[in-house]
């Protein structure tokens, strides 16, 4: 029942849809422009480096404070916490992802992700901040940078928690990965049409004009 709720709490926050609701303060649906994703890279290329930036708080803040609500929720079960921590963060990630009054059409859920980081774990957040910027700098990828943040979150989690760090009761421990695999896998997943780009050589890079508009 605790899984559940935590799903349920996730999904809820993650329904708050902000590059969605900044288009409309912008007279534009958000996924009718662009790649026709609703999340900070397109809110970036379509609206902007304020309305980008504003987006990305905005999502990762919806995990932030979903993981503050079970924290708050569970207290008392610390074996158990960062369990339905992760189980929270999934809910949003699919609130965010597949929003049930958006026809199901929504972003990618890397900065709700990132949310999750900043309410995990100081360390593997600054770890996967400085990945990301590294790899952004380096190639002008948002998606590769996206994508080798989410395999730095996965292995960072089966470090910490392999070792102890979060306290998590032995015999819940693959649950814990388990959840963590799920979100890693959605994101990436949700990254094929990039991944595919990337493969190719034509995938866009931060700054250029768009090729396409997939």
């Amino acid at each position: 029942m605790e899984r559940l709720i935590c799903l349920a709490i996730g999904y809820v926050f993650g329904l708050f849809q902000s590059a969605y609701l900044l288009g409309r303060l912008h007279h534009i649906d958000i996924r009718d422009y662009g790649s026709g994703n609703s999340g900070t890279t397109n809110a970036l290329r379509v609206m902007g480096k304020r309305a980008g930036a504003m987006v990305f708080w905005g999502d990762a803040l919806k995990t932030i404070f979903a993981c503050l609500v079970t924290r708050l929720l569970f207290a008392d079960q610390p074996g158990m916490l960062y369990v339905y921590l992760v189980y929270t963060a999934f809910g949003v990630i699919l609130g965010h992802n597949f929003p049930c009054y958006m026809n199901f059409r929504g972003g990618k859920g890397i900065a709700a992700t990132a949310g999750l980081l900043a309410a995990l774990d100081w360390r593997v957040a600054a770890l996967c901040l400085v990945v990301f910027l590294i790899v952004v700098i380096a190639t002008r990828y948002v998606s590769l940078g996206s994508i080798l943040v989410l395999l730095t979150f996965f292995l960072c989690m089966v470090r910490f928690g392999l070792r102890g760090d979060y306290g998590i009761d032995p015999e819940h421990l693959w649950e814990f990965y388990m959840v963590v695999f799920l979100i890693t896998a959605m994101g990436i997943v949700r990254h094929h049409a990039n991944i595919g780009r990337l493969l190719s050589g034509t995938e866009n890079k931060l700054g250029a004009k768009r090729k396409d508009a997939n």
